[in-house]
């Protein structure tokens, strides 16, 4: 596969997790790690009968490094975890456009990877969009909400760890595609526990509730891991950061458009700051 098309298929997991806030709100009150749990024995499921049906299925497991099963499991079992939990403790549209943070992060832990340096430009877009985070959590001449900050604090979780994640992938390029279905898998399991021991069952009440759980699965819990794999680890991961800067504003149209939040002039400035942010960064990373 050629580095752009590669880019490319990565750029569909941004199509795809540009619907993971409306679906997630979609499905209602569903505890997050019972909602984890569900979506990622789809997607991991899903995605052993494909490696099945291509015959790679030792593949995902023979000589992979320990420390690529952590980072794996790790990044996505904690992303999502954080993930769902902001989404029900903030909301929806400021969650999301705070955890949409991470194509920034990416872009300056890059820089850290071998061959690459921190540059003035990253620090500068790194300020510009904590500026655009400021307004989403407050708004102009607000408070912010004491209420709320649990949420806004997971939903940073969100974009550190996934930042981390997928450079970190970057680092590890050598580990098939393949062990995504394991991640997935594991990070059902633990959802699973984590759900028996903190949380109470509640499945959801109707039935675009449930279509919805199954979308999450499928899409954005799903076939999107596999699709950013191949993006982080053979293509251009500068581009895709960049490129991914569209995901804050699709998630936020969706949310609206769906009546789940409401268009405001702090929420358009906000979106305008961390994408420009995010921007000036990775044009410096190109320089």
């Amino acid at each position: 596969m050629s580095r752009g098309r590669a880019t490319a298929t990565g750029f569909g997991a941004v199509l795809l997790w540009a619907l993971l806030a409306l679906l997630t709100v979609a499905v209602g009150p569903v505890p997050p790690f019972q909602l984890s749990a569900f979506c990622f024995a789809i997607g991991g499921t899903a995605g052993l009968v494909w490696i099945a049906a291509t015959g790679r299925l030792s593949g995902a497991i023979r000589g992979v490094p320990g420390v690529v099963w952590l980072i794996g499991i790790g990044g996505l079992f904690g992303y999502h975890a954080s993930y769902f939990a902001a989404l029900q403790l903030a909301p929806p549209a400021q969650a999301s456009l705070i955890a949409y943070l991470w194509p920034l992060l990416i872009v300056l832990f890059s820089g850290l990877l071998p061959g690459e340096r921190l540059r003035a430009g990253h620090v500068g877009g790194a300020v510009v969009a904590l500026l655009g985070a400021g307004l989403v959590v407050a708004g102009p001449g607000q408070a912010v909400a004491a209420a709320f900050l649990p949420g806004y604090l997971a939903a940073a979780a969100c974009a550190l760890i996934w930042s981390a994640y997928s450079v970190l992938s970057r680092r590890f390029g050598t580990a098939p595609t393949e062990t995504v279905a394991v991640f997935c898998l594991a990070t059902a399991a633990l959802s699973l526990l984590a759900h028996l021991a903190f949380e109470t069952t509640v499945w959801p009440g109707t039935a675009s509730g449930w279509v919805a759980m199954v979308a999450l699965g499928l899409g954005p819990v799903g076939l999107a891991f596999y699709l950013w794999d191949i993006g982080v680890k053979r293509g251009d991961i500068q581009l895709l950061g960049t490129a991914s800067y569209a995901a804050p504003l699709l998630s936020t149209f969706a949310l609206i458009a769906a009546g789940f939040a409401r268009p405001s002039l702090s929420l358009v400035a906000a979106t305008v700051l961390i994408t420009g942010g995010a921007l000036v960064a990775a044009r410096a990373s190109r320089k």
